[in-house]
């Protein structure tokens, strides 16, 4: 069965700086802050290419005004005074 990929190179690398620097000003962010924000649809793989840049980010579960839960991602003070 072949998989629907449509990944553009120029757009995910503008959404990891976008998403970096929101982390980096000490920011808490979800997938649906993500869509919001920055128009980015997979935070978790942008997540992933940032992890693999050198960034340590941190992943938590948050529970939503609706009972869900969902990872919410962030950088820890530390870390973010590292880089």
């Amino acid at each position: 069965m072949a998989t629907n990929v449509n990944w553009n190179p120029e757009t995910s690398a503008t959404q990891c700086k976008q998403i970096a620097a929101y982390l980096m000003r000490g920011k808490h962010i979800t997938a649906l802050d993500a869509l919001n924000l920055f128009g980015c649809m997979a935070l978790p793989r942008r997540i992933c290419d940032l992890k693999e840049k050198g960034y340590k980010i941190q992943t938590q579960r948050i529970k939503t005004p609706t009972g869900k839960y969902v990872a919410e991602y962030f950088i820890n003070e530390e870390d973010r005074n590292e880089n």
